[in-house]
This record gives structure tokens, C-alpha cells and sequence, in this order.
């Protein structure tokens, strides 16, 4: 066992991973923008189609999330026993298409429909790329991996949101959709054509057999199986709190800046957008430099740390809601872009190494139902509801106070974080790794 250690000590950067890796990272740029162009938007869209906070936090939130959610369990149950490339290739050609289709939309009821289906295609994305990366990269090194990955959403808001932003300001929002949109399917051409699909590495003996019949039964009793660990129900919880945390931020941020500090569009984008992006990325980086470099027999750090993170966001998020000067709410907003995303590379990496290897699509796709579906209920939802209860008392204010929400569930995932990281050994020991982590 010592000998399997100092092997994964030595493990270098695998580098035929780097290219598969990147263009993995930019898929996921696309998945994290083309959602969050809605958001930017909101503003506009409420004034063509004249639709309450409440009907606009349905949209940009649960219409979305229904299928994705829905499919992602089953998508990731195939995508665990066939060809993941073609999978990821299809969702992507797919949500592309819906993102472009959304700027024809004639109604609200229209635009929850293209949200709806967008969830569908994205869907695809997330549980299949980070098997793959799993595959690709061994597991001493893959926090720092699904850290690249992870700064795929710092990547969006850097690159693409004030071009979106720029774009709705002066062409309209219709506009953006397509301009957005259409980029995907070029990347989907370029993923197909340069990458293979990789072999399936099993380090533990206790892969699950590839095929075989998808039935309810059988996705349950895997999801059930994952369950049984009570690592994976802590870190599930958790992930799902900052789930809220993070759709909520995104689906309103821009709201906020708008009515509360009378900011346009594009000063919006140029905002959020370096700030979530540049920040965002150093979060998500600092996070799995810091794990890669912990000694292997540090377990309960490598989940204690994000956890830290995460509590300390919590006072962040405040800061950034009811600071007035611009000192102040400019300083909340910079460090709870940093420390929210810390917790990405390390949990995720976590998760890959916990598992089997023959579940890990199925247990990132429990996890991403948790932060996106379950996310949503208290996400934007939750603060499009209070929007439009405290409006009669706080006018366009109220989405200062209703935001409030997300300063409290990251603090909760903290917590959660914090209790897998101190379970007894038998709790979170991996089943799919040379030796007991719970890297």
C-alpha cells in the first residue's frame, strides 16, 4: 500500500490529457454561458413581454432545470457504459441550437419552452466530461484537473459575458442569443473530429460491467448503492446548497446591479464579468493547487479546506448585498466570487476518487441534480417569489433583501462539507482507489 502511494506521489502531469482537457473546459464554457444569458437579459425580456419576477425566476430557473435534472441521472447511467464522446458531442450540438432558437421566441410561455429543451441538450455535458477526465488523469492529480475544468464558468463571464452584454445593449437581446449560440456547434465539430474516446481506467477492481438493459430499477439501485456511503450524502447536501447559491447569484446578480446601483447592461457584463471571471478562476484555481498539494495521508483537509471557503462566503455575500458605498460592496462582491468556487476542484475530485469507476458519471450526475434541480427550489425562484412580496415595501430594493438567501446556504454547505470531512474512515473510504483517501 506505501508503494501505490509514493507511485501516486510521483505522478507527473499526464500530458496527452491536455488537449481532450481543453476542449472539455471550452464545452463547459459554452454550457455555463448559454444558461446564464437569460439572466443577463431579464431586464429586457420583462419589459417586451411585461411578465412578473415570479413567472421570470420560473423560467430562468425551473423550466431550465426540469430536464436537465430529469435527464441527467439516465444520460449519465449510458454515459457510464457507452461512448461518452458521441454523447457530449450530441448535447452540445443540441443546447447550441436551442440558444440560437431563443431569439425567435414570440412569448414568455415560448422562451420556457427553448429553456426547457436547452436543459435537455446540457444535460449531456457535465457528468460524461468528468468521467472522461477521470480516465485521463490519475488520481493523484485530479484535483487540479476538475480545478482546469472548473474554472470553465470563470471563463464564460470573462470572455463571453460583456460580448453578450455588449451585443444586447446595442443590438438587442434576441441578438445575443444567436451570437451566443452559434460558436457551440463549431466547437462540437472540432470535439469529434480530435478527440477519442478513452479507455476506462479501474484502479480498484470494482468497476461495473459496461452494457446491459436501462431500466428504472437498475438506475435506482445504482443511485441507492451511492447513497449508502455516508461520505456522498453529506457532500450531495452540500453541493446542493451551494447550488442555490450559485443559480441565484447568476439568475439575479444582474438584476441587482441594475435596479439597486442603476447600472446598464453593458456596464453590467463589464462588471460581473471580469469580476466572476477573473476572480472566479483564481478561486477555482487556488482550490485545487492547494489540495494537489497536500500529503496524501491529509485526508480530512482536503474536504476541511473547501469547506472553510465555503463558510467564509457566507459574510461575503452580505457584504456585497448591503454595503452602499461602492468600496464595500465591490470588496464582498471580489471575495465571495474567489471563495464560493474553491470548493469545485477539490469536491468534485473527491467525488471521482470516492466512487466506483464504474459510477462516476451517475454519482456527478445525483450531485449536479441536487445543485441544479433541488438548487433551483431555493434559488432563483425562491428570490423571484420574495421580489415580488417585499416590492409593495422596498420597490425595485427588495431583490437586496431577497438575495440574502445566498448568503446563508453557502455557510449550511460549509457545514455539510465540514461533517464528511471528520466521518470515520469506513465512512468515505473509496472503493475505487489503490489506497484509503478520500482525495
Amino acid at each position: 500500500m506505501s508503494e501505490a502511494i509514493a507511485q501516486e506521489k510521483e505522478a507527473g502531469w499526464p500530458w496527452k490529457a491536455s488537449w481532450p482537457l481543453a476542449l472539455l473546459t471550452l464545452i463547459a464554457v459554452f454550457n455555463y454561458l448559454d444558461r446564464a444569458l437569460l439572466g443577463l437579459a431579464l431586464p429586457l425580456v420583462k419589459r417586451e413581454f411585461g411578465a412578473s419576477d415570479t413567472v421570470l425566476g420560473l423560467v430562468t430557473g425551473v423550466a431550465f432545470v426540469l430536464l436537465y435534472s430529469v435527464l441527467g441521472v439516465p444520460i449519465a447511467w449510458l454515459a457510464d457504459r457507452y461512448n461518452r464522446r458521441n454523447i457530449i458531442t450530441f448535447g452540445l450540438t443540441f443546447w447550441s441550437l436551442m440558444t440560437a432558437l431563443t431569439g425567435f421566441v414570440g412569448s414568455v410561455w415560448q422562451l420556457a419552452m427553448a429553456r426547457f429543451l436547452m436543459g435537455a441538450g446540457e444535460a449531456c455535458a457535465m457528468p460524461p466530461s468528468n468521467s472522461i477526465i477521470a480516465d485521463l488523469v490519475p488520481p493523484r492529480r485530479r484535483p487540479l484537473a476538475m480545478a482546469i475544468f472548473g474554472t470553465a464558468n470563470s471563463l464564460a463571464f470573462i470572455i463571453f459575458f460583456p460580448i453578450a452584454g455588449w451585443v444586447a445593449q446595442h443590438y438587442g437581446w434576441r441578438a445575443m442569443f444567436l451570437a451566443m449560440g452559434a460558436p457551440g456547434m463549431l466547437v462540437a465539430l472540432l470535439f469529434i473530429a480530435t478527440v477519442r474516446e478513452p479507455v476506462r481506467q479501474n484502479h480498484g477492481g470494482d468497476a461495473r460491467p459496461r452494457g446491459g438493459a436501462m431500466t428504472g430499477g437498475a438506475i435506482l439501485g445504482d443511485v441507492a448503492d451511492l447513497f449508502r456511503n455516508r461520505w456522498f450524502g453529506w457532500v450531495f447536501l452540500g453541493v446542493t446548497l451551494m447550488g442555490a447559491n450559485v443559480w441565484a447569484a447568476g439568475a439575479w446578480t444582474p438584476t441587482f446591479f441594475a435596479r439597486v446601483h442603476h447600472m446598464g447592461l453593458a456596464e453590467v457584463a463589464g462588471t460581473v464579468g471580469p469580476v466572476r471571471g477573473f476572480v472566479g478562476a483564481a478561486g477555482v484555481l487556488a482550490g485545487g493547487f492547494l489540495i494537489d498539494r497536500l500529503p496524501a495521508h491529509r485526508d480530512s483537509w482536503r474536504m476541511a479546506i473547501p469547506a472553510i471557503a465555503c463558510i467564509l462566503a457566507g459574510p461575503a455575500e452580505a457584504l456585497f448585498l448591503l454595503g452602499d458605498a461602492r468600496s464595500l460592496w465591490l470588496s464582498g462582491f471580489v471575495a465571495t466570487s474567489f471563495l464560493s468556487l474553491i470548493h469545485q476542484g477539490p469536491i468534485y475530485a473527491a467525488t471521482m476518487n470516492v466512487v466506483r469507476s464504474g459510477q462516476r458519471a451517475l454519482a456527478i450526475s445525483v450531485i449536479l441534480f441536487g445543485a441544479s434541480f433541488l438548487g433551483n427550489v431555493v434559488g432563483p425562484s425562491a428570490v423571484g417569489l420574495l421580489n415580488d412580496r417585499l416590492a409593495a415595501e422596498y420597490g425595485p430594493l427588495a431583490v437586496r433583501y431577497s438575495m440574502l438567501i445566498i448568503a446563508v446556504t453557502p455557510v449550511l454547505a460549509g457545514l455539510c462539507f465540514l461533517r464528511a470531512a471528520f466521518l470515520p474512515s469506513e465512512s468515505a473510504r473509496p472503493r475505487a482507489m489503490p489506497y484509503p483517501s478520500r482525495q
